[in-house]
């Protein structure tokens, strides 16, 4: 491995896609937050829209008026490649990242730049290893998806509950979400073309596990789980298909923390029957009008990427991810809660993850890391100082 992103380059991060809806949170929480002397730029296609972001930054912070703009479309290799070689870190907002985002983790694996992103598209993240997790280990690229709401409160949260259980032993872990919040029009765009492309979603699966290296002498397992009245956290519990319990497993595959035999269940928490049917019935219906293009455009055309909610209704969004651990006799009751996920939590997460990698000292890892294998410790203080909440509930 040869970290090539060194002290050398223009900037310390970019924040690419910097004037849609999530990128501006991410840019304004930046501004407030990033420690004086932080080298960054934001980055988008369009240059008058990035000067109009920078002066809406400019009035939360007049140190911004003087702040780099990196003009780069995502369908130009070129520009991608000389915006991943002025940098050490990029953070990318541009999704669905399937189809806007290949170029860009290609260019950061071949030039050695730090990668994070917010998708939550099982296809992409495992193309993405296919094509690029060698070149990216011998670079020292590190390339860290899911780094929003998908996946860093369930990653970091199974991640900070089996640091609470004994070490060396099997141990157990169950999640179970609730959010009171609106979908994201690029959480929305994303999972409706993943619903789509089921086949492909299934072949890029088996494609990774051809290529990936076994784990000797330890294991790691995500079964779905069935649904459940759960009376650990007094919620009926269906099971959650999506990617998080993938990147909860590479987490523990990665780490011997999480001992010789593990288990995760990923589950959405929901108080009364009458609510979880409705949500299995919504599913289905979800799941069909993916199948079909008209149904497909009329869904994301009702919400569209880079649309989002007003400040005061993000207010009243929260959510709350609770955790259930056994192993070695003992039992913990953890949980991950904050505010908007879709939006503002999502800000927060990508912003302190991209702080983390340009700024921290991490494990010394490579090629495509999960935030637990890159900087779990790191990350979960950063986060815990900005706000977000990670405690303890009960021991038993």
């Amino acid at each position: 491995m040869s970290r090539r992103n060194g002290t050398d380059r223009a900037y310390d991060l970019v924040l690419y896609g910097a004037t849609g809806f999530v990128g501006t949170l991410t840019a304004e929480y930046l501004a407030a937050h990033a420690p004086q002397g932080l080298r960054w730029a934001v980055a988008a296609r369009d240059t008058a829209r990035l000067e109009r972001l920078r002066d809406r930054l400019a009035a939360l912070d007049p140190a911004c008026a003087g702040l780099p703009l990196v003009t780069a479309d995502a369908a130009d290799p070129r520009a991608l490649r000389e915006l991943a070689e002025s940098t050490r870190v990029v953070a990318t907002t541009v999704g669905p990242y399937l189809t806007y985002g290949t170029e860009l983790v290609a260019a950061c694996a071949e030039a050695g730049t730090d990668y994070a992103d917010l998708t939550g598209e099982p296809e992409f993240v495992d193309l993405t290893y296919v094509r690029h997790d060698a070149r990216a280990r011998e670079t020292g690229a590190r390339l860290v998806h899911a780094c929003g709401f998908d996946s860093v409160p369930h990653d970091l949260g199974a991640y900070f509950t089996v640091r609470q259980l004994p070490e060396g032993v099997p141990l157990t872990v169950d999640a179970y979400v609730r959010a009171e919040a609106m979908f994201s029009g690029g959480t929305l765009a994303s999972a409706l073309n993943q619903l789509a492309r089921r086949r492909q979603m299934r072949e890029a699966a088996r494609d990774r596990r051809r290529h990936e290296p076994r784990v000797h002498g330890r294991r790691a397992q995500t079964p779905p789980g069935g649904p459940r009245f759960a009376k650990e956290v007094g919620a009926w519990a269906l099971p959650l298909p999506t990617l998080d319990p993938q990147i909860v497993r590479r987490s523990a595959r990665a780490l011997e923390r999480y001992g010789p035999d593990f288990r995760y269940r990923h589950y959405a928490a929901v108080r009364s029957l009458p609510y979880a049917v409705g949500g299995a019935a919504a599913a289905g219906a979800l799941f069909a009008a993916a199948q079909v293009p008209s149904a497909r455009r009329l869904l994301s055309d009702r919400l569209r990427p880079g649309d989002g909610p007003s400040a005061e209704r993000r207010a009243r969004s929260s959510f709350s991810v609770r955790f259930v651990g056994e192993g070695g006799g003992r039992r913990v009751f953890t949980e991950v809660r904050g505010g908007d996920p879709g939006y503002d939590e999502t800000a927060r997460m990508l912003a302190e993850a991209a702080l983390a990698l340009a700024l921290d000292d991490l494990p010394d890892t490579a090629g495509q890391v999960t935030t637990a294998t890159a900087m779990g410790d790191a990350l979960t203080e950063r986060l815990t100082r900005s706000g977000l909440v990670f405690r303890v509930a009960a021991r038993r």
